[in-house]
């Protein structure tokens, strides 16, 4: 007879392995086709201790009993058709018991559901009192694919003892493969949740980056905390000014990371990313061994998909914690070189032509002490990120919903809540014409400044980079947003805005900008709110990007552009595919 080792189905092997390393072992099997490829994989696995009960109504209940005497997580498995819908009373009964048990429902191909195909029910929506947690686990054929996998079913384990714990449901997909020749489950990823009370681990070795995200200014307390962590353990701090932190280890990244042809940063790889803070628009590839994630909301949010640790608590309690484990020899050559790196990068930037960048690379600095800097997603948040800003300025942009309508009117809500503290906004024109109406709002105050970008197009879509750039003059049609709100009108949003009351200055050149710059950018309060609208072209707008991000060439990144100039990158995309890179 042939022996039988574990499925050919990658997802079968993933939560396999993910059960072993959870340390979840009892298993209460019900007969069918459908859940074949997993239980010929468990059934064959000496780690296993599994019972079977034909009745699924029956079986889930004798997780229940098993659960709560033995303490130890439970994990179910059915076939496909109604026989799920059998496990509802005994997970009800262990989701007010808060007992660990893990339901594992097998299924055929997911895009059958609704076709009237034999033994294919629906099971994406789950009733809200049986489990804490559903996920599906389809077939998978892609790198993307298993992380996600890997991730869901990671989560979905997590939930078992999280907080006061409770059932979970697993979505196993199947093709019903007859090959069980695979000898050893593969080294798959495992996430753990640290709280409070839990003992913690050791920082490793190697290269530490903290990488913080969108976030709402650091107390003076947690930043002299982070600070010391960076110090015991010579790490640095990234992220981009969403991150309003201001420590003396922060390393402004942006330029050295965005380079097309230079991927020597010394940054670029680390062994340990700790990461805080919400949604970023710093698009850093900062790539990391592992990431530790230390946020209070415990989700498992794998931005970086080499998550490997959920600290579960606020910063001020994991800093302190880790930094009680043992104190090192203070060294910060790290955070340093990366500072440098930056330094470098900033000496190298030639003059742009006139936009949004050579505005942030000329007047950055000059934001008043103290004021906060709101700016628009893409274009312009990333034009400012490049350069520095003064130390007591704070910056938000609305990267949660990551959509340019808002952005105006949450600038409006800022400066009202602190009247007595100026609020500078940079957005784009079609962001401007999405929010405009707060500018019409009777409550606009004399606080709050706004530049406006006026394109023509949402220039975004004409950078060198964008799909959208290589339709050329096509792409207007319907892809990106030419023609629209006065196309460029002069007339338009100064007629708009002195009509509602605010001081209004316009710029279409750099000497234009220089005469008005002083005015707006004057730490003084004004009268009333002031518009800055400036005029750019696109052209300039993508020469300025394209000379930002090829301000250093490595050999290896000059041997790769004579490549793509000599063959195409049309060309070379195919060739990619061909080696299958």
């Amino acid at each position: 007879m042939q022996s039988k080792f574990y499925s050919s189905e990658k997802n079968v092997q993933i939560l396999v392995a993910l059960l072993k390393a959870h340390g979840i072992k009892k298993g209460v099997i019900s007969p069918g086709a459908t859940n074949v490829c997993f239980v010929g994989s468990v059934q064959q696995d000496p780690y296993f201790e599994l019972y079977s009960a034909a009745d699924e109504r029956s079986a889930a209940y004798i997780a229940c009993g098993m659960a709560a005497e033995s303490g130890e997580p439970v994990f179910l498995s059915c076939t496909g058709a109604t026989a799920s819908r059998n496990y509802v009373p005994g997970l009800t009964e262990a989701y007010y018991r808060h007992l660990p048990v893990i339901a594992i429902t097998s299924t055929q191909f997911r895009g059958r559901i609704g076709h009237d195909i034999a033994q294919v029910i629906d099971r994406s929506e789950q009733l809200n009192d049986i489990v804490y947690c559903s996920v599906q686990a389809p077939m998978i054929h892609t790198a993307e694919e298993a992380w996600s996998v890997n991730t869901d079913i990671n989560k979905a384990l997590l939930e078992l003892n999280h907080r006061a714990g409770g059932p979970v449901h697993i979505n196993l997909e199947t093709t019903y493969s007859p090959d069980f020749s695979v000898e050893k489950l593969p080294e798959t990823r495992v996430i753990h949740r640290v709280m409070p009370q839990d003992e913690f681990p050791a920082v490793p070795q190697g290269k530490i980056a903290i990488w913080i995200g969108s976030h709402r200014p650091f107390s003076l307390e947690v930043t002299q905390l982070i600070e010391q962590f960076c110090e015991q353990y010579n790490a640095v701090v990234v992220g981009d000014h969403t991150s309003n932190y201001r420590g003396k280890y922060y390393a402004n990244m942006h330029l050295s990371r965005s380079q097309d042809v230079w991927g020597e940063s010394v940054c670029q790889k680390v062994d340990l990313l700790i990461h805080l803070g919400d949604v970023s628009g710093g698009y850093l590839g900062v790539q990391s061994q592992a990431v530790w994630r230390v946020h209070p909301d415990g989700r498992v949010c794998d931005t970086f998909q080499q998550l490997r640790r959920i600290f579960e608590m606020d910063e001020k309690t994991f800093f302190t914690k880790i930094l009680a484990q043992g104190k090192g020899q203070v060294k910060t050559d790290f955070a340093r070189a990366c500072q440098q790196e930056h330094e470098e990068f900033l000496s190298l930037v030639p003059e742009l032509p006139f936009s949004n960048d050579w505005i942030a690379r000329n007047y950055s600095m000059q934001l008043p002490a103290g004021s906060a800097l709101h700016l628009g997603i893409l274009n312009s948040l990333r034009s400012w990120n490049f350069f520095d800003l003064p130390q007591s300025v704070t910056a938000f942009s609305n990267t949660g919903g990551f959509g340019i309508d808002g952005n105006l009117s949450s600038l409006l809500g800022a400066a009202l809540a602190a009247p007595d503290k100026l609020f500078f906004g940079v957005i784009g024109d079609l962001a401007f014409f999405y929010d405009m109406n707060a500018l019409g709002n009777r409550h606009l105050c004399p606080n709050l400044r706004l530049m406006m970008i006026n394109n023509g197009v949402g220039t975004e879509f004409k950078n060198y980079m964008h799909p959208v750039y290589k339709f050329e003059q096509a792409g207007d049609a319907y892809m990106a947003a030419a023609g629209h709100y006065g196309n460029q009108s002069p007339k338009l949003v100064r007629g708009y805005a002195e009509a509602l009351g605010c001081e209004y200055i316009c710029a279409a050149n750099k000497d234009e900008f220089r005469a008005n710059a002083a005015r707006f950018f004057s730490p003084q309060a004004t009268e009333h709110p002031m518009v800055f609208e400036i005029f750019t072209n696109p052209p300039e707008e993508s020469e300025a990007l394209y000379m930002l991000h090829h301000l250093k060439i490595s050999a290896k990144g000059k041997t790769k552009q004579v490549i793509r100039d000599t063959l195409g990158a049309k060309n070379v995309q195919r060739i990619k595919s061909m080696l299958g890179r």
